[in-house]
């Protein structure tokens, strides 16, 4: 891993137990999966109008393409993924070591999951 995939990984990681807020953007009043992939890669990376539920995929990875993230195939730590988790519901999370962190609606928080994402991931992206 390089230095900057351990401050991804570590800012993720601050996250952790923030409570879930729909278009949440600070670790104060809660995050969203959106929200904490901004923190985490410190980057205004939030574009205008975007809907991950019903969203359509192309356009949520050239909404992320166009913030600096770069298309992946291979696994690595700090990697920025878009699963389909469900009918018409899109979700992005942040790979890391030991399974993935995102921002969990259901559990009402930020969590590190272990283990391999129960979605499947339709998108794989490196900062650049």
């Amino acid at each position: 891993m390089t230095p900057d995939d351990v401050a991804v990984i570590a800012a993720a990681r601050a996250c952790i137990g923030v409570r879930f807020r729909l278009h949440g953007r600070s670790r104060e009043t809660g995050l969203d999966c959106i929200g904490l992939a901004a923190l985490a890669f410190g980057r205004n990376c939030i574009p205008a109008g975007y809907a991950l539920r019903g969203g359509d995929p192309d356009r949520v990875a050239s909404a992320i393409e166009s913030f600096g993230f770069r298309p992946t195939t291979d696994a690595r730590p700090a990697d920025l993924l878009l699963f389909n988790a469900g009918p018409h519901q899109l979700h992005l999370a942040i790979l890391t070591g030991r399974g993935f962190i995102h921002a969990d609606a259901r559990l009402r928080r930020v969590t590190e999951v272990p283990g391999p994402p129960p979605w499947p991931v339709i998108g794989r992206w490196r900062a650049a």
